[in-house]
């Protein structure tokens, strides 16, 4: 079988992987995605072992999808090959560009769903926040948005990242993924002109004036954008030791 990650990433693939606890859905979620039994599925927690690159093209855009072991806590991790698999989970997250963290709505969160996704939000990387199993819960607006309150309180370092709501299993709402996935890609690849960012940063002084410190006011004197996937910024100022967090 052709090992995808051993060659060279093509720019104008789209690279996202799903990581998440054992036994969230996230091989089923890729079946789903492909509409075919690519990856094995059980209800056993450790099933998926290894990263698992597959190709898939919609609506004209490549992607690679990268299925990955579930991740258990430290102290969870007994077996050396389970190791491995944590290992090659996390290098999944390097290798891409878009990062599903995948929760299960019938068990809820848990705390190792927030370290799972500081993994991804540390490395930088574009994420999306998918709650599978949707159907094995009372599905109605009203609870989708109590979910909704919880992750955004549960997850307030990822208050950027839209929520997809589906069932890999029925494939209801599933459709929605996809287009969220590039959506989300172009973000983290895009440039802001220099002269927007700069009155931007104007606007931001004028409602909230930097602050003096020791006598010494803060002079934020221009800023540009440096880098993407994350977009990185650089502000130029008048002394870098009075800059606060």
């Amino acid at each position: 079988f052709p090992k995808l990650e051993t060659e060279e990433k093509d720019e104008d693939t789209i690279y996202f992987s799903l990581i998440g606890r054992p036994n969230v859905g996230k091989s089923s979620l890729v079946n789903a995605i492909l509409n075919e039994d690519r990856v094995i599925v059980s209800d056993v927690e450790g099933t998926t072992r290894d990263a698992i690159d597959t190709f898939i093209r919609k609506d004209e855009q490549d992607y690679v999808i990268i299925d990955t072991a579930g991740i258990r806590k430290r102290g969870k991790v007994y077996e050396s090959t389970e190791k491995y698999s944590v290992l090659r989970a996390m290098r999944a997250i390097e290798r891409s560009d878009v990062v599903l963290v995948v929760l299960d709505a019938d068990t809820g969160i848990r705390e190792q769903d927030k370290t799972i996704a500081g993994y991804a939000h540390d490395a930088g990387r574009a994420i999306v926040i998918v709650v599978n199993k949707w159907d094995t819960v009372k599905s109605s607006e009203t609870a989708m948005k109590e979910f909704e309150l919880k992750i955004r309180e549960q997850f307030q370092f990822l208050d950027y990242a839209p929520i997809v709501f589906l069932s890999a299993k029925t494939k209801k709402r599933l459709q929605r993924l996809i287009p969220i996935v590039k959506l989300v890609s172009e973000s983290h690849s895009k440039r802001v002109a220099t002269n927007v960012l700069n009155d931007i940063m104007m606007d931001a002084i004028a409602m909230n004036p930097t602050p003096t410190v020791k006598g010494k006011r803060l002079k934020l004197l221009y800023t540009t954008q440096v880098g993407v996937k994350p977009p990185t910024f650089v502000i130029f100022v008048n002394d870098p030791e009075i800059v606060t967090f």
